[in-house]
């Protein structure tokens, strides 16, 4: 997809890590979490395809310099357990971007600045794993260009219950992130 043939639109889903092989330190405490945060996700996913708001994938490279997003995908696909079926619900659908991340945030060493002013976005909606870190990092970031930012508290996961509550509240107090439950989410 050209630049000129980006969706414009206020209002983009950013899917942070869903795609992920979960073999780290941690993955076992964050997979049945991370399970229940893809399925809320999948639903607005579907909710805000509907109404025109694109979904941007930003995902890890694991490492991988050589790696490709669509490799990663039906890797994690064919996988049991929590990276299978958080691929399975996730996998990403015809017209959604996908872009890999060197760091924690989305935004550091990717293109994601150009491609959201390409779109015309001023409005992210964040999902993803984890909350207190990659998440987390992102709406920093994104808070920090002036973007109005979004983080449905049951579409992300952490390690732990306390760490996801900290971080949220974090989000909402610094960042200035409006934390609703997906089911209260506009385009």
């Amino acid at each position: 997809m050209t630049t000129d043939e980006l969706p414009r639109c206020r209002s983009v889903l950013l899917l942070i890590d869903f795609i992920n092989p979960m073999n780290f330190p941690g993955a076992e405490d964050l997979a049945p979490a991370a399970v229940e945060a893809a399925r809320a996700t999948s639903s607005l996913k579907s909710r805000l395809r509907k109404a025109g708001v694109p979904a941007i994938y930003a995902n890890d490279n694991y490492g991988g310099w050589q790696s490709d997003f669509q490799t990663l995908v039906e890797r994690c696909a064919r996988s049991a357990g929590a990276c299978g079926e958080m691929a399975r619900l996730l996998r990403p659908g015809p017209g959604d971007l996908t872009m890999l991340k060197p760091r924690h945030s989305a935004f550091l060493g990717s293109p994601l600045d150009l491609l959201l002013a390409s779109m015309e976005t001023k409005d992210i909606i964040i999902a993803g794993v984890a909350t207190d870190i990659c998440v987390q990092l992102t709406a920093m970031d994104g808070f920090l260009r002036g973007y109005t930012l979004r983080v449905p508290s049951d579409c992300s996961a952490a390690e732990s219950a306390e760490h996801h509550k900290q971080s949220l509240a974090y989000m909402a107090r610094i960042l200035k992130c409006d934390i609703s439950p997906s089911a209260f989410v506009q385009p």
